[in-house]
């Protein structure tokens, strides 16, 4: 094989067409687009989702619910679920950090901690938020809340 007398399989190239480049070229006056309309002429653009005069999709699907910018989502614990936690992974300290090393919330997770369930241990909690009653249960238990921002 010689570099120099390498070249294109056949038919596989060939000369573009040079369109709006006079009458000559057979391509010249409207250059392909028409003769009249939005397409024909220049900075035509179209605009995104544009259909064509139909009904476009964003109008035709109806609109549904209601989202609150202002709602605060938490990675919830139930008392009873902490209890088998606890006995799972050795825990006495229920912290963000606790609760990350062992693979249970993720980086931006903020923890909230719910009363159903039994607590029968004695464990500290440092976490965004807690119920009424489970903040009860875990007092009367012997454990403590601390919440955190």
């Amino acid at each position: 094989m010689k570099l120099h007398a390498l070249k294109p399989a056949k038919g596989a190239t060939g000369k573009s067409k040079r369109i709006g480049r006079g009458q000559g070229s057979g391509k010249g006056g409207t250059a392909t687009k028409g003769t009249k309309g939005a397409q024909s002429r220049s900075g035509y653009k179209t605009k995104m989702a544009h259909e064509g005069g139909q009904m476009p999709i964003q109008r035709r699907v109806p609109k549904r619910g209601f989202k609150n910018n202002n709602h605060v989502a938490y990675k919830v614990f139930n008392l009873g679920q902490v209890e088998q936690l606890a006995e799972k992974y050795a825990i006495t300290e229920f912290s963000f950090v606790n609760l990350y090393i062992n693979n249970l919330v993720a980086k931006t997770d903020l923890i909230k901690i719910l009363g159903n369930g039994e607590l029968k241990g004695k464990y500290s909690f440092r976490v965004n938020a807690v119920s009424k009653k489970a903040k009860e249960a875990i007092e009367a238990a012997g454990g403590t809340v601390e919440i955190i921002k």
